[in-house]
């Protein structure tokens, strides 16, 4: 399929050939909800957890003679009933790792791809570039593309695109390499340089 090509200026360059494979895929609606969940669930942190009698340090040795002393008979130092001892019925850390095997997962990318090109919310850029690193400079560029929450794809993150749009709200700009799921599906629009079509193409095609 083809895609006009726009400059920093928002005037159409010309038209370029995008894959089908990619870019106008069956969308796969349970596949993309299957990879959000995946993926939000493997950024979660096992906090939920106590430690029991048997994983709390130290409680070895008997704390006084079996007899004599006048005091309940005692083994250890670290049971329920003391303080500093372990949990009674203590949970363990929870595992939210989900897996996803690779073809689901190209075949979830492709889909999320699809449906924003079908809902007009790629724009396709032949390269973007700032040259120096001015968040003043970054502004000028967002309101020549009229775009005002968005995800920047490029093939190569320069420092000078960064620098000058790092503290513009609803703004991220990424690398290619480092395209997930959620950060396509939280912008309104994508905004990929020409390069980096060619990547993701080379991706997930």
């Amino acid at each position: 399929m083809k895609i006009d090509l726009k400059n920093q200026e928002n005037s159409t360059v010309k038209s370029i050939d995008i894959s089908d494979s990619v870019f106008k895929a069956e969308i796969n609606d349970g596949l993309i909800h299957e990879l959000v969940t995946a993926y939000r669930s493997n950024g979660r942190s096992a906090t939920k957890g106590q430690k029991n009698r048997s994983r709390v340090s130290g409680g070895g040795a008997k704390p006084w003679r079996q007899k004599g002393t006048g005091r309940a008979r005692a083994g250890t130092t670290r049971g329920p009933l003391w303080v500093g001892g372990g949990m009674a019925f203590a949970t363990v850390d929870r595992n939210y790792t989900k897996k996803i095997n690779k073809k689901a997962y190209k075949r979830a990318m492709q889909s999320i791809f699809s449906a924003l090109t079908k809902e007009k919310r790629i724009i396709a850029i032949d390269s973007i570039k700032i040259d120096s690193p001015k968040t003043k400079l970054g502004i000028e560029l967002l309101n020549s593309l009229e775009i005002e929450n968005a995800l920047i794809i490029v093939s190569q993150l320069e420092s000078n695109l960064h620098l000058s749009l790092r503290n513009v709200p609803h703004i991220t700009v990424i690398s290619v390499e480092n395209v997930d799921p959620i950060s396509l599906l939280s912008h309104e629009t994508i905004v990929i340089d020409q390069e980096a079509f060619n990547k993701l193409e080379g991706m997930f095609s």
